[in-house]
C-alpha cells in the first residue's frame, strides 16, 4: 500500500457518555471528535444492497476503509467515521460494522464501514 492510495481525509468520532445522578443509568450524548487520518476508502460494489424489512426499504452503502498502523491506534467498532467532502460526493456519515483488523504485511488497519440510508436514522 503506497501513500498516495489515501486520498480520503477521514474523522473518527466516539459517542460522549455521562451517567445521570438520579438514576446512574448511562446517558448517550453526541459525538465528540477523536482522530483524523487519511484514509483509501472504497466503496463496495452494489449487489443486493437494498433490503425490505417490516415494509420500510433500507439501503446500504458499505465501504472498506484502509488507514496507516499508527493513525488507528485506539480505533474500536462503537465508533464513526465521517468522510470530508469532495468535488464528487457529499460528506458522508458512516458507522463501524466490522474490524478493525490489522494487516501486519502492510502495518496498516482495515475495517468495513456503512451508511445507512433511512427515515430515522440519527446523523
Amino acid at each position: 500500500m503506497t501513500a498516495g492510495m489515501r486520498d480520503r481525509f477521514i474523522t473518527f468520532e466516539v459517542r460522549e457518555t455521562t451517567t445521570d445522578p438520579t438514576y446512574g443509568t448511562t446517558v448517550e450524548g453526541g459525538w465528540v471528535k477523536t482522530s483524523d487520518a487519511w484514509a483509501e476508502v472504497q466503496d463496495v460494489l452494489p449487489s443486493r444492497a437494498e433490503g425490505l424489512t417490516d415494509d420500510i426499504s433500507i439501503t446500504r452503502r458499505p465501504a472498506r476503509v484502509r488507514i496507516d498502523q499508527m493513525d488507528g491506534v485506539g480505533l474500536t467498532s462503537a465508533m464513526r467515521i465521517r468522510i470530508a467532502a469532495d468535488d464528487l460526493w457529499p460528506e458522508r456519515v458512516l458507522r463501524i460494522i466490522s474490524g478493525p483488523a490489522f494487516v501486519q504485511k502492510t502495518r496498516e488497519f482495515e475495517f468495513v464501514a456503512e451508511e445507512l440510508s433511512s427515515e430515522g436514522q440519527e446523523p
